[in-house]
């Protein structure tokens, strides 16, 4: 078993890094053999979608060197996510929706032929299987049907964002941050990596 953990905060002291590290830890502790591929995107050089993408459209076999080389990121993302069974994504919300780290992540690996198919009756995620476990901080609070839910630009976009690509996504929400019952709602998160992490493993267990 693997687990991709990805942290998207360019803050080191981040809550959404604290809450994947911890799921991380505890998937480790209920997965004695498996492997974690870590993956820092504050550190990691996410080039722009420029030209040189419309070689995703090509045979690869036809590829220019700057086009290889302009992949080459991409390529590297996409092998990490298709070698896990599970990725745990933190994602910090700004301004009501994702990081400029996160979605440069997307626009790498969300590619024609590697991790989707566009058929006659429509696209195909190719990575049906794949859990992804999103642990998301916001300083609000999102609720459905609240006030403030038709603010909430980042758990719908990532849900059918990786859901696209295939992914069955689980969302852990870390709210009211910087507020009064901030110590409460990461209580909460944390049981609820506790239980997934748990949870994952047993059914590991029984699928063998």
């Amino acid at each position: 078993m693997k687990l991709l953990h990805i942290d998207s905060s360019a803050r080191a002291s981040s809550v959404s890094r604290k809450l994947t590290a911890r799921f991380a830890e505890e998937w480790t502790k209920n997965h004695l053999e498996g492997e974690v591929i870590y993956r820092d995107l504050a550190t990691t050089e996410l080039p722009p979608i420029t030209d040189h993408w419309g070689a995703t459209y090509v045979d690869e076999a036809k590829h220019t060197h700057a086009q290889r080389s302009y992949l080459s990121t991409s390529d590297s993302l996409i092998e990490e996510l298709l070698a896990a069974d599970t990725v745990v994504i933190g994602a910090p919300m700004y301004n009501f929706s994702i990081s400029s780290l996160l979605k440069a992540w997307i626009d790498q690996i969300v590619r024609r032929g590697k991790t989707v198919n566009f058929e006659p009756q429509g696209p195909s995620g190719l990575l049906q299987g794949k859990k992804a476990i999103v642990i998301t901080s916001r300083g609000g609070s999102y609720e459905q049907d609240s006030s403030a839910a038709p603010f909430d630009f980042q758990e719908p976009y990532l849900r059918a964002i990786l859901g696209f690509i295939g992914l069955d996504v689980t969302f852990i929400h870390a709210e009211k941050q910087g507020r009064p019952e901030a110590e409460t709602t990461l209580a909460a998160a944390v049981a609820q990596i506790n239980r997934i992490a748990r949870e994952q493993a047993q059914v590991a267990r029984t699928s063998k």
